[in-house]
Parts: structure tokens; sequence; C-alpha cells
């Protein structure tokens, strides 16, 4: 392949705002594929039935001193990469929706998963990843719902932007 045929050779950018005027159209479609995923999301979390197998407090069945700090379950009637229904952990921030979500790897088991937060305050995330990383030893990436509203004293008030802005705890 040329110089000239290839996409991004010098020849490709006329001046550094034609780069500028790329990236920030990058971005864009980043938000846009951020917001189909959280809508796709809001999707299966409001038409499917939420099954807590683990709530609030209880002990993990195989590492007893790690405590779930929310209600932990799937969603009936989905299905995950493990062939499980798709894990959600539960908060108390009643209406906030999906506010985000883990992706964890876990080499005991030799698979990937998703693990969607539900109605969980800030608070409530943070506890979930200390659960996760300090406890179970699986890690989780986080990827927090922004551009979105939220309900609840721990969040913002619904119609509030987050903007890349992350929640943080009100008043407790």
């Amino acid at each position: 392949m040329s110089r000239q045929d290839n996409a991004y050779g010098p020849d490709r950018f006329a001046s550094v705002a034609s780069l500028v005027d790329v990236l920030d159209s990058a971005e864009i479609m980043s938000d846009t594929f951020r917001a189909r995923l959280f809508g796709n999301l809001d999707e299966l979390t409001t038409t499917s039935r939420l099954v807590v197998d683990r709530p609030a407090g209880s002990r993990h069945p195989r590492v007893p001193q790690a405590v779930y700090p929310v209600d932990y379950g799937y969603l009936e009637g989905t299905v995950a990469a493990d062939g499980a229904g798709v894990d959600v952990f539960r908060g108390s921030a009643v209406g906030a929706g999906v506010v985000g979500f883990f992706v964890t790897a876990n080499p005991g088991k030799r698979d990937v998963e998703v693990k969607v937060l539900i109605d969980c305050t800030a608070d409530e995330i943070e506890r979930v990843r200390r659960l996760l990383d300090d406890l179970l030893g699986i890690g989780g990436l986080l990827v927090r719902r922004n551009l979105e509203t939220a309900t609840g004293s721990d969040g913002p008030t619904a119609g509030e932007k987050l903007g890349a802005q992350t929640w943080q705890q009100r008043g407790r």
C-alpha cells in the first residue's frame, strides 16, 4: 500500500483542525455507542424479572468472608457468557435504574462476565468494587453511566446531567 492509499497517512489530514474534527467524531461515536449500550441494558432490566439469590448481608457460597453489600442475582430469561442469566447488583437508590456495570475476569472459573449495577449509590458501587477486588480477587473494570439521569439522595436528582463527573455521595 502506498502512502497515498493509506487512509491514515500524512495526506489524510489537510490540517490539525481536520484531525481535531476526526477525534471529535470519535468521541461522539463513543457517546452514541455508550448510549446504545445503556439503552439496551435499560431494556433488559425493565423487561426481565430480577431474581435475587443472594440478598444483601448474605455470604458468598465459596468465599465465606465475602459478604454481599447489596442484593445480588440475575435477570430471568437472559443469557450471559457463562450460560446463566445476566448478573445484577441491586442497591437502595430506588428508581435510579442502570447506573453502570463491572466487567470481571475470573481465572479460577476461566471466564469474563458483566455485572450490571441497578439502583446503586456511589457508596454501594464502591462496596461492590471492594467485594469483587479485595474479597473475591476477580477485579472489575467499572463502566459508569454518564450523561444520564438518576434519582436518590446519593446521586444527582432526576434531570441533572452527570457528564464526565462521577457521583459524589451527598449528605450521608
